[in-house]
């Protein structure tokens, strides 16, 4: 039985293949080829990027040959040296404890204003040791740190253990921590050439926790000095004080008269009743030059 529309229709015409029958296709048009993209950067991780696919070729031709992609060889990455202005690569010597510092040869006088020191000004409240401590790192010519047992024992807010509410284990133990925090510091400085002044209320009457707790976290070579005034001029430094920093008179001349234990003790004394603050330490300076020829024995 014959199709009133006609016979079927030939299949349809595949690449590379001859007519299809007796009906004729007439051939596309030929495709051009899109311009060569360049092929994206290697993936040090994942090999060679992807070459493009081959541009299609007219019906009835074979593709052209092509010579294969040179195979990029696999690399490592290498990370570049970090550049001397970029922060967090600065190697900082470890602090240790400090040595005492040595004499210089023969009978040379000693030049305290260049040399690297570790200085613990003593003293009771009102006795200027942090305004002297102050203006004697700040006229070195070296550099110089001040560190401030009260300070440091101020950097805590919330819980501060006063000792003026009552001493006891917890304000002890914050006392203890913030000394150490000093050392550390201190230790610190000095291994990286930077000299250091800290003061604090040291009482002759407990070696150990005093001046064997500095000993142990800064080292040997620490240089204690004493600033003990006279009771009147510390009670009237002590009114111009305010906040927690202020003490009773009764409080303060309990802390003088300890620290009349002093005496005696081998450390240098150094009376500023009548001196201003820059003549203290140009005192201070005179009294550290002796201490660097004959160590005291503490």
């Amino acid at each position: 039985m014959q199709h009133a529309v006609g016979p079927p229709l030939p299949p349809p015409h595949q690449p590379g293949q001859g007519p299809a029958g007796p009906h004729q296709v007439p051939p596309p048009p030929p495709v051009v080829a899109p311009p060569p993209v360049a092929p994206p950067a290697a993936n040090f991780h994942n090999g060679p990027a992807p070459q493009p696919a081959p541009a299609p070729h007219a019906p009835g031709t074979s593709p052209a040959p092509h010579a294969p992609a040179p195979h990029a060889p696999h690399q490592p990455l290498q990370q570049a040296p970090p550049s001397r202005d970029t922060t967090g690569h600065v190697q900082l010597p470890p602090g240790g404890p400090v040595a005492v510092p040595s004499p210089p040869p023969g009978h040379a006088p000693v030049d305290t204003g260049a040399t690297t020191l570790a200085v613990l000004l003593i003293g009771p409240a009102g006795a200027g040791k942090t305004s002297v401590a102050k203006y004697w790192a700040e006229h070195r010519r070296v550099p110089t740190a001040h560190i401030s047992l009260d300070d440091v024992r101020e950097w805590v807010r919330s819980g501060f253990a006063d000792p003026q509410s009552g001493w006891n284990d917890h304000s002890e133990a914050q006392y203890r921590l913030a000394r150490r925090t000093c050392g550390f510091s201190a230790r610190n400085f000095l291994a990286n050439g930077i000299s250091c002044i800290l003061d604090d209320a040291v009482f002759p009457d407990r070696p150990v926790v005093g001046l064997g707790g500095w000993k142990r976290h800064v080292g040997p070579g620490l240089l204690p000095v004493v600033l003990l005034p006279g009771l009147e001029i510390v009670l009237d430094r002590n009114r111009q004080r305010s906040g927690n920093r202020r003490l009773t008179d009764e409080e303060v001349a309990r802390i003088h008269g300890r620290m009349a234990g002093w005496y005696g003790s081998g450390l240098p004394i150094i009376d500023n009743s009548h001196y201003d603050v820059p003549t203290t330490a140009r005192v201070l300076d005179e009294v550290l030059a002796r201490s660097i020829a004959s160590p005291p024995q503490w």
